[in-house]
């Protein structure tokens, strides 16, 4: 049988594999320190391209840093609205909400490695870019929650300040199982401290009534 040679590697493949090397490489440095530390010339070593060949595909380290960022969320942000939209009971977001945030955070641990750290010690650009980001989660759940049957005339204030406790308790459930030993049963803890936390949040949302 006569195989069919291998089709070279189109510029434009070339470009996306070197961008996502740099991606990555930037990630692995990053591990251990904060994104402020990092320079250029770090992350062209560790890719093996010359430092001017990082313009070709960023403008700083602070615009790799927010790719990063969007990468980060833009999936997470995804699969959360689907939970909301599948689920109507607002217990069952709590806890589909949770089991989706576990699986991403394992997914892609180096990328909320990235998050909790810059979140507090990253440039100011990247810190910002992390609060849009938390900001939108909020929002989207704020404007998902009024769907839902369980919740009453609230006012929009309110709805803000319920999705700002769910959404925060979220952020500091993924940190930690960060900073947690990689054990089953220190995992399992944490997202059952979570879920009794939302639970509580739960059982006061649904008694409350927005004043008017």
């Amino acid at each position: 049988m006569v195989e069919t040679p291998a089709r070279p590697e189109s510029r434009g493949e070339r470009k996306e594999r070197t961008r996502r090397a740099i991606l990555d490489a930037a990630l692995a440095l990053c591990e251990d320190s904060s994104l402020v530390a990092l320079s250029l010339r770090q992350v062209a070593k560790e890719v093996g391209i010359v430092p001017t060949a990082f313009y070709r595909h960023f403008e700083s380290i602070e615009a790799l840093g927010l790719e990063l960022v969007d990468e980060s969320f833009v999936s997470l942000r995804a699969m959360l609205r689907d939970v909301r939209r599948r689920d109507p009971a607002l217990e069952d977001v709590i806890d589909g909400s949770i089991r989706i945030l576990v699986e991403h955070v394992h997914q892609q641990r180096a990328h909320f490695h990235f998050i909790a750290r810059e979140r507090a010690a990253g440039p100011p650009t990247v810190r910002g870019a992390i609060r849009h980001e938390i900001e939108l989660c909020e929002r989207e759940l704020a404007a998902d929650l009024t769907r839902l049957p369980d919740i009453g005339p609230w006012s929009a204030e309110d709805l803000r300040v319920l999705s700002n406790l769910i959404v925060m308790a979220m952020v500091a459930t993924a940190e930690a199982i960060l900073s947690a030993p990689r054990r089953p049963d220190a995992e399992k803890q944490i997202v059952e401290t979570a879920r009794t936390q939302l639970r509580m949040v739960l059982i006061g949302a649904l008694n409350w009534r927005s004043r008017s």
